[in-house]
């Protein structure tokens, strides 16, 4: 009996050797990534206006919103639908984040600007892994543009150094014990 050929995963279809439901699971995942990673740098950009941190920070905000958006637009060219769950979940978790107790009960603590430093680097490493995949898929899916996702790759490398630099300055400042207030 010669049937179709089907992939691995039930329900799948594939293009250009792609398993399009699990990229659509990988896809979301990523997109609850950034709207969390979103909403976390603009808090942090947000405490720390008029600062030198803040003007840095606010231009990686902006950046970030529009990674964001660009990953969107990729979703759209992939036929990839949005999991608004995943994205709304994403959004309630970074809120909840917010609440844990940060050794000061009514100001910022300087950790938190630490902490979130630290956290954001890690999405910055998430989505740039994210890019990459990506990259290496354009190899057999025409959908793909490899120079958005070059420019999406380099910009995420910015962005890990200018985050990673703050992370040092801020965590040497915080928990040195002349940086101390």
């Amino acid at each position: 009996m010669n049937g179709p050929v089907r992939s691995g995963t039930p329900g799948s279809e594939s293009t250009g050797g792609t398993d399009m439901k699990l990229l659509g699971v990988y896809l979301n995942d990523h997109l609850a990534g950034a709207t969390a990673g979103a909403q976390r740098v603009g808090h942090l950009a947000r405490a720390s206006r008029g600062s030198a941190l803040g003007r840095a920070i606010g231009t990686v905000a902006v950046e970030i919103n529009e990674d964001r958006e660009t990953l969107l637009e990729i979703m759209r060219d992939l036929d990839v639908p949005v999991r608004h769950y995943k994205v709304w979940a994403a959004w309630t978790a970074e809120k909840a984040a917010r609440l844990k107790g940060n050794g000061r009960l009514v100001r910022r603590s300087p950790l938190s600007t630490v902490l979130e430093l630290e956290a954001l680097r890690l999405g910055v490493e998430g989505k740039a892994a994210g890019w990459t995949t990506l990259r290496r898929l354009a190899a057999t899916d025409g959908r793909l543009d490899t120079v958005l996702l070059d420019t999406l790759l380099d910009r995420a490398e910015h962005q890990q150094e200018t985050v990673e630099e703050w992370r040092v300055h801020e965590a040497e400042a915080a928990l040195h014990p002349a940086g101390r207030s």
